[in-house]
């Protein structure tokens, strides 16, 4: 959530169509001249700086050429410096004349009073920058080959920034927008480059109009090139009004999220009458999804996260009374719901799994293939070493390689943490991260980044580590390449140049799960303020405070997020959000929250009523049912592993336990009775690495248990 932007003009601004993303140059509004006064002052200083270079003064600057000012013909082509950058240089000379913060800040405040007049008819939220903790407005136009920006904002200091960009930006071609980087604004040093509060939420703001300019240079090039308008990706709209479906895939997803009373009725009667308590991950079908969310406000053990929570709800349910515990989610997650129960004492309660055939997931038949196995076995033959798998693997594949390699479990919110901690612990630890290889190269970028950090920032990141630290560990860390979620997947090129062109000044969400092209997109907006990079929960968490921080704001706002994650989410974003806006009252202004789903809108396909995933009951479904691929033109954005949850199951299970005829024994979620090859038993070892994981997040440390096991092989001879 760190960071990462002059003429005299009268021109007309851009009026929005009905598409937020596109604009047109239809409409001619009045603007008044920026006033030539800070730009007299950058000349005069300029003029004296000449003076000194010629006369060798140690105050010249060699990177300044006096000449590129003199005469654009003195200079070769190859060595000319864009005016834009011209205009910057200029702007950080004439900031970085002033020694003192506060002289900075008056420079700042008179270039706002050199804004030009900027009308009411285009403060419009369509002009609204996103990210920003004033009201900020910016309006373009172009001829195809300069850029025209006006801005205005509801604070003096963001005034400032306004006026600043322009300065560098205005009448600059679009590709010479889209050339300046947030960085290059750092030597400007205006109320501070770095820090938090509410110097970081300035830095932000010089980011986020800058984004908001490059974004109008990109449709202007579109336009000069003859490109056609690009489709926005389909998304649902919340507002007070209720919900807006744009695309026909979120049209397929806002299908149930006003589910059926009488299906509702019936659920919770048989769990209520047989004391059954549902567990269920995020990504469930909509139509399940909008059916429990609504049952949990008449029977209270329904609980809905991602699958690190699942077990302990079920623990909960299990120690409030339920009987029985039905799991929406794919075979490892009913695993180890059972496990846990056992573990917790609980073996009399039965767990069920929503279908007869397998529930599988990519990411675990990754963590269960030779190749996987092989990755353990080099792991085992270089201690000390220490296995983090990801939570979403089975127990036997847990309990496997505990045996082999001292395990600790992680999630996609807990994964760094886990790792610096245990390289805070055992420092020459060997890691080795598996099975999901997106996150481990994930991971590695994002030492990598820390590396280049301060040992302050660091530390704040971890108290233990600093830049020689990180760097150190680098070489220790290993991660397994050969494993993906299907869903994830799909977040690669095409997205993210979608994404760059229309969402580039939304925010952005992104699981630690997706391509690194999707993660470094996210990562960049994440250090301005603008995105999230975590679990499902990171990112739902992170939806609803921005969610909290415009209706304090008190005006009204039109948030736009881009759901980079599997869309089973958006059911929880809409609860989650429909109750803060309703929290707020009927007076207050009207804030809408649009979730942009990053696939085509043709990604939606009908089901075969006997298809390979057994999902008969659901009328649409993402396109890979049909076999059509993991692209945004074929979908993928949906697990199909995770829609053979369906409601029809549900309700079978729940009206037929007790089981005393046996037709749900397919149904029951396995108890390991199987050995591993040291003879222990697969559910015990493999809820070990599971218990590590606890305690870490309990006390902040690796187990002892787990320190002496790493440590303990590493004594052992190397057969």
């Amino acid at each position: 959530m760190e960071s990462a932007a002059l003429s005299a003009i009268s021109p007309p601004l851009l009026k929005p169509d009905s598409n937020p993303n596109h604009y047109s140059t239809s409409q001619t509004l009045p603007v008044r001249s920026l006033s030539l006064a800070p730009l007299r002052r950058r000349f005069n200083s300029l003029s004296t700086r000449c003076q000194h270079a010629s006369s060798g003064s140690p105050n010249h600057n060699p990177n300044f050429s006096c000449s590129a000012v003199a005469s654009d013909t003195a200079v070769p082509a190859s060595h000319k410096v864009s005016t834009p950058r011209l205009h910057l240089r200029r702007l950080v000379d004439e900031f970085g004349s002033l020694p003192e913060p506060l002289d900075r800040v008056k420079l700042l405040l008179e270039y706002a009073t050199s804004l030009p007049f900027f009308p009411a008819s285009a403060r419009v939220l369509s002009n609204r920058v996103m990210g920003c903790t004033a009201q900020v407005w910016l309006s373009a136009s172009t001829d195809g080959y300069t850029m025209q920006f006006s801005a205005d904002s509801d604070s003096e200091i963001t005034r400032g920034y306004c006026a600043c960009l322009i300065s560098v930006l205005d009448g600059a071609s679009p590709e010479e927008v889209l050339e300046l980087h947030p960085e290059d604004f750092a030597e400007l040093n205006v109320v501070g480059s770095s820090g938090k509060g509410g110097v970081q939420s300035r830095v932000n703001t010089w980011h986020n109009v800058l984004i908001a300019m490059q974004k109008r240079a990109k449709a202007a090039i579109a336009e000069r090139e003859g490109r056609p308008p690009v489709d926005p990706f389909p998304s649902l709209v919340i507002g007070s009004g209720g919900i807006r479906a744009q695309g026909s895939y979120a049209e397929a997803q806002a299908m149930f999220l006003s589910p059926d009373e009488s299906k509702i009725k019936e659920l919770v009667s048989v769990l209520r009458e047989k004391q059954i308590g549902v567990v269920a991950h995020f990504y469930m079908d909509p139509e399940v999804q909008g059916i429990l969310t609504a049952a949990k406000r008449h029977w209270p053990h329904i609980h809905i996260s991602d699958s690190l929570v699942m077990a302990d709800s079920a623990v909960k349910m299990a120690e409030a009374g339920c009987q029985y515990i039905t799991v929406l989610g794919v075979d490892f997650m009913s695993e180890n719901v059972r496990a846990i129960l056992d573990q917790a004492g609980f073996q009399k309660v039965g767990v069920y799994r929503m279908s007869d055939a397998q529930i599988g997931c990519s990411l675990a038949d990754a963590a269960s293939s030779e190749s996987y196995k092989q990755f353990l076995d080099t792991a085992s033959k270089s201690p000390p070493s220490l296995h983090v798998i990801y939570i979403n693997t089975s127990l036997e594949t847990k309990a496997h390689g505990h045996e082999l390699v001292p395990t600790i479990t992680c999630t996609s919110s807990n994964v760094v943490q886990t790792i610096l901690q245990a390289f805070a612990q055992v420092p020459d630890v060997n890691v080795w991260y598996g099975p999901d290889s997106y996150m481990g190269a994930n991971i590695v970028e994002l030492f990598h980044q820390m590396a280049a950090l301060s040992d302050e920032e660091i530390k704040e990141i971890h108290p233990i580590h600093d830049r020689k630290s990180i760097k150190s560990l680098l070489s220790q860390l290993h991660y397994y390449q050969d494993g993906n979620c299907i869903v994830h997947d799909m977040f690669g090129h095409e997205v993210v140049e979608k994404i760059k062109e229309l969402y580039c000044d939304s925010y952005l969400t992104a699981h630690f799960e997706v391509p690194g092209e999707m993660f470094s997109l996210a990562m960049e907006a994440k250090r301005r303020g603008m995105g999230v990079v975590g679990s499902t929960q990171n990112i739902l968490d992170f939806i609803k405070s921005r969610v909290k921080e415009a209706l304090d704001r008190d005006v009204a706002e039109h948030l736009q997020f881009v759901l980079g994650t599997e869309s089973g989410m958006i059911t929880s974003i809409v609860a989650a959000v429909r109750e803060l806006l309703g929290k707020k009252g009927t007076g207050s202004p009207k804030v809408e929250v649009e979730i942009v789903f990053p696939v085509s809108s043709d990604s939606v396909s009908a089901a075969p009523v006997n298809g390979s995933y057994g999902v008969a009951s659901l009328g649409v479904v993402p396109g890979v049912v049909a076999n059509e691929g993991c692209s945004i033109h074929g979908g993928c954005a949906s697990c199909p592993y995770m829609k053979m949850n369906s409601l029809r199951s549900l309700l079978r299970v729940c009206h037929q336990v007790p089981d005393e005829e046996g037709v749900l024994s397919a149904f029951q979620a396995s108890r390991f009775n199987v050995k591993t090859p040291l003879g222990r038993s697969v559910a015990d070892v493999g809820c070990e690495p599971i218990l590590h994981m606890r305690h870490f997040q309990a006390t902040g440390k690796l187990a002892d248990k787990l320190v002496d096991h790493i440590l303990s092989k590493n004594r052992e001879p190397i057969s």
